[in-house]
């Protein structure tokens, strides 16, 4: 394992650079009780106890992702990961599970003390819910108009997350999404997410009035991350242009995207979609049929990919940053890259460093 590198020696600035990133990061720091306001995206079979408890124990914020546990199951990953750290850390719930309360009960039970709703609007029960119990709610905002229905809703904090970002995504970037939302809502913290792996990135968002990050990609091959050995390889080979959402080929049969890296699998998504239409116009499927033989193409694919390591023909979702993972690095290694790199970039634009 990778010994955790001091930032200050990977990326040379004085004392005032981290001091002056610790302000431009207070307010996030403070939200989630963590050294450093940057969050773990909530990856599928990635984002576990290992790897959430490492982002926590060094110094930030660990997510794990509920996906489509069950409330027993949950349970026991919460549990698993108090048992490995201390720090906080949050759990990202799907909007659409059918046992949605439930799984907000059994956070509330475990002391969980963020909560982070994804995957669509939450219901407005469910917010109550999990802010009576004690938790913080963290909700995505993909649009302004959504932001602050979001809040009024009683969202304590958001993610906005640009298309760059691996996985299910929305059409607009972060960048675009940035200068809409963040010089408009002050009233919670805003965290970005969406194709950041670097430092100076995250330096930029803060100074538009982001109060942190979210990061998924960059962490996928941390050395904690349980991801298949073929899988982090594949990360490490690939550039940015080789994550690609996914493509839909008629208008009737809307595919959510998402953005992966093309293998076979992918190439096969799209014959399996074209003989789907060839039998629906041939009358051998109903419109809804031909809809759920589509959206199951990927059923389990991502585990395939993740935990047995077949990436032909599993789902190697991964967003735009994965050119800059380059390596397996400790979790605590590639944070303090992270925040080398921003505070680098401040003593730079500051004058704290000669140029």
């Amino acid at each position: 394992m990778n010994a955790p590198v001091p930032p200050h020696r990977q990326f040379p600035a004085p004392p005032e650079a981290f001091a002056a990133l610790d302000a431009l990061m207070a307010r996030g720091r403070a939200f989630l009780g963590a050294r450093w306001a940057l969050m773990g995206g909530a990856m599928s079979w990635v984002s576990e106890r290992n790897l959430v408890a490492a982002l926590s124990n060094a110094g930030a914020f660990g997510v794990i992702a509920g996906g489509s546990m069950e409330p027993a199951r949950l349970e026991e990953e919460i549990a698993a990961t108090q048992a490995l750290t201390d720090k906080p850390f949050g759990v990202n719930l799907i909007t659409l599970h059918p046992r949605l309360p439930e799984l907000v009960r059994v956070c509330l039970a475990a002391k969980v003390s963020h909560i982070v709703f994804a995957g669509g609007i939450p219901p407005g029960g469910a917010i109550r819910l999990a802010r009576d119990g004690g938790a913080r709610v963290i909700c995505f905002a993909p649009a302004l108009v959504l932001a602050r229905r979001l809040i009024r809703s009683g969202a304590d904090a958001l993610v906005i997350e640009g298309s760059e970002a691996g996985g299910h995504i929305g059409p607009v970037s972060l960048n675009v999404l940035a200068q809409e939302i963040l010089p408009e809502i002050r009233e919670v913290p805003v965290f970005v997410a969406g194709g950041i792996g670097r430092g100076e990135a995250i330096l930029a968002y803060l100074e538009m009035g982001a109060a942190g990050a979210q990061l998924g990609t960059r962490f996928v091959c941390a050395t904690e991350s349980i991801a298949h050995p073929r899988f982090k390889r594949a990360f490490i080979r690939a550039a940015a242009r080789d994550a690609l959402p996914s493509v839909q080929l008629d208008p009737r049969f809307p595919v959510i995207p998402v953005r992966a890296l093309q293998n076979e699998g992918t190439r096969r998504f799209v014959e399996h979609q074209a003989e789907v239409l060839r039998r629906f116009r041939a009358g051998e499927l109903t419109k809804e049929a031909a809809q759920l033989e589509i959206e199951h193409f990927w059923a389990g694919a991502l585990r395939r990919a993740v935990i047995e390591g077949d990436v032909e023909h599993g789902s190697l979702m991964a967003g735009q940053s994965v050119g800059m993972v380059t390596r397996e690095q400790s979790a605590a290694a590639i944070i303090g890259e992270l925040v080398g790199q921003a505070a680098h970039a401040v003593a730079l634009r500051r004058g704290m460093i000669p140029t």
